[in-house]
């Protein structure tokens, strides 16, 4: 690797922090993402100066509304958040009594439908983005079959709300389609939530009638952390007034409205094509390179909900290969800088690679590591821990904090 393509690693050197090379994905543990310029400039600028929290959410509403097709829009602290703040709109309407009520006094109207297999965790329990609201979720079908009777009986007089997520997260056969989960809940007179906080498409969810859609603004975008809440303007409204309320909590400050709306008009002249293409050139560059080596299988993946993007999944027979998908993981973790792979799935026996957060001079430094370490898959320790750190997910860095 060339001098002018050296990975730059002195802020981390300055701040006393581990270098870490993120082929995961957006993983809000690993900081989600990282900013262009123009984002840290204009995150900047509104930290020195005073501003009208409400004109700022207003000039943010319309660029939201041009960035997805919506009515309007605001921002919040996390697409999590935006899901809590969206459905107790939908309870509360622009009664302010009603938004000091919750979560304590949801009212009769308070029921959220939601597909069984849609229950994830993206971190937390999707449930409790239900549940801070004081709304009570209403789980249809079985993990992995939902049907049209189903959610027909949930969107009664009792439900506020229909929740629909998007997400590599959740159970992606036997579920609803989409059309026809809006289409049930519409008849109904039920709104229609969409979290999709990990997606490239900014538009069709509100197109194919979504009636809220909420998207993360500091994933794919890359700014500054927040929630992105887009929809119809009388739920918008509706969501945004919980700021008085239950919302207070989640509020977002003037340095990350302006950071998210730089970031947004930049996805809106993005060179999406150019992009791919760099990211194609990682992924082929890594597969030639694995390829060779004994019990290791690599091929491309498309994203499971369809994002323009492709990843490498690794997979692994450890007879033929000395180690695991799960210790090789892990070993690759323990470098320096550490390698943190696509783990979540590593119990079936892979692993996966995703170039879209790498940085200048990093796709070389991978394929280097990944050629060292899964070269020598015998002389790796592993430990029946290295599975199970990976099937608890970011729990066990909570566990492991201690102040």
């Amino acid at each position: 690797m060339s001098a002018d393509t050296a990975p730059d690693w002195t802020w981390h050197e300055a701040q006393g922090l581990s270098r870490i090379v993120n082929v995961s994905g957006t993983m809000t543990g690993l900081g989600a993402s990282v900013t262009r310029p123009e984002v840290a400039e204009a995150t900047a600028a509104a930290m020195a100066r005073f501003a009208r929290i409400h004109e700022m959410q207003l000039a943010a509403s319309g660029t939201i509304a041009r960035l997805t097709g919506a009515e309007a829009g605001f921002l919040t602290a996390s697409a999590s958040a935006g899901i809590t703040l969206a459905i107790a709109g939908c309870m509360t309407g622009l009664s302010p009594a009603r938004v000091e009520a919750l979560p304590r006094d949801p009212g009769l109207r308070n029921a959220v439908a939601v597909q069984l297999g849609h229950l994830c965790d993206y971190g937390a329990p999707l449930s409790q983005s239900i549940e801070l609201a004081g709304a009570r979720v209403r789980p249809l079908g079985q993990s992995t079959q939902a049907t049209d009777y189903q959610l027909e009986a949930a969107c009664d007089e009792g439900c506020a709300a229909a929740l629909y997520v998007v997400s590599h997260h959740v159970v992606h056969y036997g579920q609803i389609p989409f059309e026809r989960f809006v289409a049930i809940a519409h008849e109904r007179g039920v709104p229609v939530i969409v979290d999709a906080a990990s997606e490239y498409d900014l538009t069709s969810f509100i197109a194919r009638g979504a009636d809220i859609a909420i998207y993360s603004g500091h994933k794919f975008l890359g700014g500054p952390t927040s929630g992105i809440v887009a929809g119809r303007k009388d739920l918008v409204r509706a969501g945004y007034m919980q700021n008085a309320g239950i919302g207070r909590g989640m509020k977002i400050g003037k340095e990350s409205i302006a950071g998210a709306m730089a970031a947004m008009e930049l996805w809106m002249t993005r060179d999406h094509a150019a992009v791919r293409a760099e990211e194609e050139a990682a992924l082929e560059m890594w597969q030639t390179a694995l390829e060779p080596l004994a019990g290791i299988t690599p091929h491309r993946i498309p994203d499971p909900t369809g994002n323009p993007l492709s990843r490498l999944q690794v997979n692994v027979d450890a007879g033929l290969a000395g180690c695991t998908a799960a210790g090789f993981a892990a070993a690759l973790g323990r470098r320096d800088p550490s390698i943190v792979v696509r783990a979540h799935e590593v119990e079936l026996g892979y692993f996966q690679l995703d170039p879209c957060n790498l940085r200048p001079g990093q796709a070389a430094l991978v394929r280097d590591a990944l050629v060292e370490v899964l070269s020598e898959g015998a002389a790796i320790e592993t430990s029946p821990e290295d599975l199970a750190s990976a099937r608890q997910g970011g729990i066990e860095g909570y566990l492991a904090w201690n102040a």
